[in-house]
């Protein structure tokens, strides 16, 4: 019996040994990724965040931290991350390094767990429209709605902080938000109210926290293409790109050869598209369609007709507008680089027209002037009080002969009949008018 308690025992002590490296390196394998939410939140941010989302589940990882310093964006970014947040598998933890404004703490309430630093602050979460001001009901309606669903993502969550962060209108007197201003809490009110697990100093601190100091560590950073992306698909550059890009064309088609402003037209179009694309908002059908819109507006150069060319404009603005999630935004970006461009082609024609070549094709902008050296007819003064013969009747106009030329002459109004001698008495352009000789002699008596 003892014999066979010890050879368990050195059975067991063996199993031990084997599985103890296997152990340690199971809990080594813990790991944390630590994904910055920085700058301003828009659709280039999504693409970068839905690369770190994808890497932080290929490695296995339990945890994301989201180290959020943001003074907000724009609601449909902040809707496709919020999607993006809630269909992750990992734990997702906010670590408010600063702020987390707006769009920000919207983004924050869809994390698992909400920690702060001691000079954190979350909330002014008011949509506004481009001129800074309140958005107009709708849009505030749908903004609380998504308000309250991000506050409700987690059990225990009152909503009526989340909504007084979008409304103006809430009043909170155990917070000191009278109404009319928006709510923005700082750490401690945050942790009070059960908006935030914590305050802590730093990001090991928080992994204190958490439990997992020993767990490995992996930082993501944004490629210099996403960094582009970001910036070219801002809602602000958008609008500018497309208008350098059409106004550049039109000046391009107007210059001989092929010089500064095609190139910044084509540059401006390309940098569209490739930020478009790194962001993942544009594909290759978006693509094809506006290389098919280019080559159709070539192939007018070649037909008559005109009809490839207007194809060729429509194929563009529909692939410009298929390259946005949201089609009433590049719409209206559209609609605003036409009207840059309608200017500038304006301003163009009033004065550069005469020196660029098109315009001249198109509509006769030379002037034939007598400072240019231009006669419009010749001035036969020298024909005054010369006597001709009529070779026709004047009725009053005819053809009379001067010294064997033939020259059109009209009378003063009186028929004169041909073989007649008739007096120059007057040279007006290409009118001459003439009188008859008889009549002449008759007034000079």
């Amino acid at each position: 019996m003892t014999k066979m308690i010890r050879s368990v025992f050195l059975l067991i002590l063996f199993i031990g040994t084997i599985a103890l490296p296997f152990m340690h390196t199971a809990a080594a394998e813990t790991k944390v990724y630590h994904v910055p939410l920085h700058q301003e939140v828009e659709k280039g941010l999504h693409a970068f965040l839905q690369r770190s989302f994808k890497e932080a589940a290929d490695a296995g990882a339990d945890t994301i931290v989201l180290d959020i310093d943001t003074p907000g964006g724009f609601v449909d970014a902040a809707d496709q991350i919020a999607k993006l947040m809630k269909s992750t598998d990992a734990e997702i933890v906010a670590f408010i390094n600063n702020r987390a404004l707006s769009a920000g703490a919207f983004l924050a309430l869809y994390a698992d767990q909400i920690y702060m630093t001691p000079n954190g602050s979350m909330g002014a979460a008011q949509v506004i429209d481009g001129s800074g001001n309140a958005a107009e009901a709708k849009t505030n309606s749908y903004w609380l709605a998504q308000m309250k669903n991000a506050a409700l993502h987690k059990e225990g969550r009152d909503e009526q902080y989340a909504l007084a962060m979008a409304n103006p209108d809430i009043h909170l007197p155990d917070l000191r938000a009278p109404k009319g201003e928006l709510l923005t809490l700082t750490a401690s009110e945050a942790e009070e109210v059960g908006y935030s697990e914590g305050t802590v100093a730093t990001f090991d601190e928080l992994l204190a926290k958490l439990g997992l100091e020993d767990a490995t560590v992996i930082s993501t950073a944004e490629t210099f293409s996403e960094k582009a992306a970001r910036f070219i698909t801002n809602p602000v550059v958008v609008p500018i790109l497309l208008s350098i890009a059409s106004l550049g064309l039109i000046v391009e088609l107007y210059s001989p050869g092929f010089g500064v402003p095609g190139s910044m037209g084509l540059i401006a179009l390309f940098s569209f598209f490739y930020g478009h694309t790194v962001a993942g908002l544009a594909g290759y059908e978006t693509l094809i369609l506006f290389l098919l819109g280019v080559g159709l507006i070539i192939a007018e150069f070649f037909i008559a007709g005109g009809i490839a060319g207007v194809f060729g404009v429509l194929a563009i603005i529909g692939s410009i507008l298929l390259a946005g999630t949201n089609l009433a935004f590049m719409a209206i970006s559209v609609l605003i680089a036409i009207a840059v461009a309608s200017i500038g082609a304006v301003v163009i024609m009033k004065f550069f027209g005469k020196k660029l070549h098109l315009l001249n094709k198109i509509i006769l902008m030379d002037t034939m002037d007598t400072e240019s050296g231009y006669v419009s007819n010749e001035n036969r003064t020298d024909l005054l009080n010369k006597v001709a013969v009529t070779l026709t009747p004047l009725y009053p106009s005819g053809v009379a002969e001067l010294d064997g030329e033939r020259i059109d002459v009209v009378s003063e109004g009186r028929y004169i009949d041909r073989d007649t001698e008739v007096v120059i008495v007057a040279v007006e352009g290409f009118r001459i008018v003439v009188r008859e000789k008889k009549k002449e002699e008759e007034q000079g008596l």
